[in-house]
């Protein structure tokens, strides 16, 4: 940009000096520019980069079994009948639970459930009542039906809850 400058106003300069037709030249003293230097070049220093975003914390699901609301093991009950058991448990991970979570059958008699049974939706840190619906087996005997939680993926995770009867 100086450098231009310079040389329009020598341009200017000659162009001016050389209109004056007719009348006596005065000598004109010769342009100096100043020496114009490009900048030096700036250090290149390393620019500080952000350290790497963390990875997103992985959800770690949990539950924990807290009590027996209804039919305490070893309960005597008639064959054939219709029993309604629930537990109080916690969900003790950092996960939500949602529709996609599920109880499902690991040992035992099925006692007429279905499994997989929908897992109650739950916040992370929340208790839950969680119920399913038995039949009891028309034999004398001891039966026991155990569940155990899975997510999404199909990983079973937490405390395993169970029921236990007795038939006469």
């Amino acid at each position: 940009m100086r450098i231009r400058l310079a040389f329009a106003l020598l341009v200017v300069s000659l162009a001016l000096a050389g209109c004056s037709a007719g009348e006596t030249a005065t000598p004109v003293e010769p342009l100096v520019l100043p020496s114009i230097q490009a900048p030096a070049p700036a250090e290149e220093t390393a620019m500080p980069t952000a350290p790497p975003a963390s990875p997103t914390p992985t959800c770690s699901d949990d539950l924990r079994f807290l009590e027996d609301i209804t039919i305490p093991d070893g309960t005597l009950v008639e064959p054939g009948a219709a029993l309604d058991k629930r537990w109080r448990v916690q969900n003790t991970s950092n996960c939500n639970w949602d529709r996609t979570y599920s109880l499902r059958l690991i040992t035992g008699s099925p006692l007429g459930a279905v499994s997989p049974q929908p897992l109650f939706p739950a916040v992370a840190g929340s208790e839950a009542v969680v119920r399913i619906e038995y039949t009891a087996p028309p034999d004398p005997g001891i039966y026991r039906s155990a569940w155990q939680a899975h997510n999404s993926l199909g990983i079973p995770f937490g405390d395993p809850i169970f029921i236990e009867i007795s038939v006469p």
